[in-house]
């Protein structure tokens, strides 16, 4: 007995333990409500209070090594989203910080040292408790219950349904992605009753939404209102006394939403999913980011790439690195002498605001020349909108790009500055004397990004009324020349759905279709044959599709299919190419090794030609261009060859164009067509250009063979044919056998092949289809080893010996490339 009831002490005492020191019990809550006298420690993990419904948590948020605010957040989010916070401006010591209730009824916020960082603004001293409510609203009540302060009075960066944005109370945005202390961004009541996102700088206040351009009755806003007062409702509907309103893309109850002024400076209405914690956006108050004022500083603009991101234009560079606020600052001193200055134009680009001089129906000339004729003026912006509109800058600020600016702006700029061979920004310079301008090649420094997405669309010359001829565009212009790199100007622009629907008489002629939308054969104004391609599932807003089809029409290689321009036309997303006569490759591969249907038996030196040609693409997009492309979808319908037999590439980019912009979308997501797939789309390996090599290696083993590994009925034959044709390869390859060439190359070419050309190809092709990815060559491996032997003969079947020391010779060829 004695025993077992030592036993029974020892056992309630390591409860007792276990219960004291556990993990789980030190992040057990403890509170619902903090009561007159309590307080919270910063030092306490369990010191929380949380919603009756457990939605929301207020306590200690960690902003910093030893830094902390006093929060209110949503508990089921995944990065516990913050909607309210006490101490913006300044945080508290992770040590001795205390948050009370304290026995005058006095709410506050203490430091290490006790001093006072933060209180409840009210002049009660009858406070009896402080309750988390299921609203998130944190409420100071007296014993009877009446709310004598509450949280929602003083917001910070976010609004929470059934909390009022009334007068004399904002919205004000975070510094940063992450942090809490206030930015510049502002959403408030103007003093026209209007509600408004406004920047409030150090330097300059520019109001930004709804659009300064815009009078208000295009939005249905209307001053005739003294409420001044907004909301958002549960079922996610914002309303405004101003006559504003908003419904969410999913309305409806039982969602937790919030609506956030972001760092960002862009007001956001989002959507809790609780099963993974995530936000959706339900709505955006400016779908075009770069829109927002002040979002780059001083002489900073707003690029898409295709992302919105901030650089600086040419002649400038950033003030502190890391701190977009500052802007950026002039690697030169200011230059009045007109003998000495010069004009970059930066295409479809402007700076908003701080016009000095505004003209209308003015000839370009005359514009530059007021510029010219101002020492303080910095810039000046002139649109061909049919109006001939010039507007003159003394200040630069709220720059920005985007698809739908007619015109251009004009920096002023030191002629002696070095504006050569620099990647960004790429536009005409007009070198000024006092009266006279010539154009000149020129470009702009960019210390942040490697291209700029803005330089599409054709030059217009333009005959003005004095007899001056001066080179203009309508979407962008393209002068700068680089290696492997080469933009020819007016072939790509933006058009109109009405004139590809009249190009293609109304999308009669179907060329083909495949996942990304089908093709129809099309004839412009100009008489030029063309493809134009209808996408499917483009998810991208407007200025980020146009960010990614500029980025593809600035492309070019004789063995990619070139782009001639885009449509965005509301819903319409379309691209226009060149028309290339003989087709795609799979019309000459037979199905069954016999026929071709209705194309003609390629030769052999027709059939090197396109996979040379074929490789080089690839290895373009892979190695040569200045945003590196993954196909991800290499297969004969998308080698499409010319009136020689040269093959050029289609679909390129379209990979990254349909997927951006989907929730979720990466390229872990499996893409391509069956039997072309690489393994490592299935095994959930990191997508590299060694996908589009085994694609090539399939295509490459096709043409040899000259017809389809399967006919494609099922997915079995698919990959019994490409293995069974590559085990038989290598086993003869490995018994020695003298006519294995012979063996594998298209039996209808009657031995009239190249024997060394089919022996390297045979070999690069079996490479390719390596299911290690790592003993793959790479591209430029690949056209090596390929030109090497691109200057061989012809040769018959019998003016080649069929020794195996010939054929080693023939696979050193490759094999001198894949070692490297």
């Amino acid at each position: 007995m004695r025993k077992s009831h030592s036993s029974s002490i020892f056992l309630l005492l390591l409860n007792l333990l276990i219960s004291f020191h556990s993990p789980y019990a030190s992040q057990t809550p403890q509170y619902s409500s903090l009561k007159k006298g309590s307080s919270l420690s910063v030092e306490d993990e369990s010191d929380l209070l949380i919603s009756p419904d457990k939605s929301f948590t207020c306590g200690f948020y960690k902003v910093g090594t030893n830094a902390y605010s006093f929060s209110i957040w949503f508990s089921n989010s995944a990065n516990k989203t913050v909607v309210w916070t006490a101490n913006r401006a300044r945080p508290v010591n992770g040590h001795r910080s205390r948050f009370s209730l304290q026995r005058d009824g006095i709410m506050v916020l203490t430091d290490l040292d006790g001093s006072t960082v933060w209180n409840a603004d009210t002049s009660s001293t009858n406070a009896d408790r402080a309750d988390l409510l299921n609203d998130g609203n944190l409420v100071l009540k007296d014993s009877d219950g009446k709310i004598l302060w509450q949280s929602f009075d003083s917001p910070t960066d976010t609004l929470l349904p059934s909390q009022a944005l009334v007068t004399g109370k904002r919205l004000i945005s975070a510094r940063a992605q992450g942090e809490i202390s206030s930015s510049y961004f502002n959403l408030l009541f103007d003093s026209e009753n209007i509600l408004r996102l406004v920047y409030e700088g150090p330097e300059i206040t520019g109001e930004y939404w709804p659009s300064p351009d815009l009078d208000r009755s295009s939005d249905g806003r209307s001053n005739f209102n003294s409420s001044r007062l907004a909301a958002l409702d549960e079922m996610g509907r914002f309303s405004s006394s101003d006559g504003l309103k908003i419904s969410a893309s999913n309305l409806g109850v039982g969602i937790r939403r919030r609506m956030t002024l972001d760092y960002d400076g862009n007001l956001r209405l989002y959507s809790l999913n609780e099963s993974t914690g995530l936000w959706l956006i339900s709505w955006v108050a400016l779908p075009q980011q770069c829109e927002v004022h002040g979002l780059c500083g001083r002489y900073g603009v707003c690029i898409y790439s295709p992302k919105p991101k901030c650089t600086c234009p040419p002649g400038y560079e950033m003030s502190e690195t890391g701190d977009w606020n500052k802007g950026c600052k002039p690697k030169f001193s200011k230059i009045c002498n007109a003998q000495q200055v010069k004009f970059v134009e930066l295409p479809q680009t402007d700076f908003y605001g701080f016009d000095f001089n505004f003209s209308e129906r003015i000839s370009f000339k005359s514009c530059m020349k007021i510029c010219l004729d101002d020492c303080l003026c910095e810039a000046f912006q002139y649109r061909l909108d049919g109006k001939g509109r010039c507007w003159a800058k003394k200040s630069l600020f709220n720059g920005h790009t985007s698809p739908n600016l007619p015109g251009a702006i004009y920096l002023k700029l030191p002629k002696s500055l070095e504006t050569e061979n620099l990647p960004l920004f790429r536009g005409s310079e007009l070198v000024c004397g006092s009266n006279e301008a010539e154009v000149v090649m020129g470009s702009s420094e960019d210390l942040h990004l490697l291209w700029f997405a803005v330089s599409v669309g054709g030059i217009e010359i333009i005959f003005i009324a004095t007899g001056w001829w001066y080179i203009f565009k309508e979407n962008g212009m393209q002068t700068q020349v680089e290696e492997g790199y080469r933009v020819i100007s007016n072939q790509f622009r933006r058009f109109t759905y009405a004139e590809l629907k009249k190009a293609t008489d109304q999308f009669k002629e179907e060329l083909g279709k495949g996942g990304s939308g089908s093709v129809y054969k099309g004839v412009l104004d100009d008489r030029k044959a063309v493809a134009v391609k209808k996408l499917r599932d483009v998810f991208q807003c407007e200025e980020e599709f146009w960010a990614e089809v500029s980025m593809i029409g600035r492309i070019n290689h004789m063995n990619l299919v070139r782009m001639w321009g885009y449509c965005l036309d509301n819903a319409h997303r379309l691209l226009v190419s060149e028309y290339v006569e003989k087709g795609s490759l799979d019309k000459y591969l037979s199905s069954d090794g016999r026929s071709v249907g209705l194309a003609r038996l390629l030769r052999w030196n027709e059939r090197f030609k396109i996979a040379v040609g074929t490789a080089k693409g690839l290895a373009y997009l892979h190695h040569q261009c200045l945003e590196w492309v993954i196909h991800c979808d290499v297969k004969p319908e998308n080698i499409l060859l010319g009136s020689d037999f040269e093959p050029k590439i289609a679909d390129f980019g379209l990979a990254k164009l349909s997927q951006r912009g989907r929730q979720g979308s990466n390229f872990s997501q499996v893409r391509g067509t069956k039997g072309y797939m690489a393994p490592e789309w299935t095994l959930n390996l990191p997508i590299t250009g060694k996908v589009d090599v085994y694609s090539y290696g399939v295509v490459l083993l096709e043409i040899v063979k000259g017809s389809r590994f399967s006919n494609r009925v099922t997915d079995v034959e698919e990959e019994v044919g490409l293995k069974s044709y590559a085990r038989m390869a290598k086993e003869k390859m490995e018994c020695g056998e003298e006519s294995w060439v012979g063996d594998l190359v298209d039996s209808r070419l009657d031995g009239e092949f190249d024997w060394k050309q089919a022996a390297v190809i045979v070999e690069i092709g079996l490479s390719c289809v390596e299911e290690e990815r790592s003993k793959r060559p790479t591209m430029d491996m690949i056209v090596q080893a390929l030109l090497e032997c691109e200057d061989e003969e012809a040769s018959t079947a019998g003016s080649f010996p069929h020794t195996m020391e010939n054929f080693c010779s023939a696979r050193t060829v490759f094999d001198s490339y894949v070692s490297v």
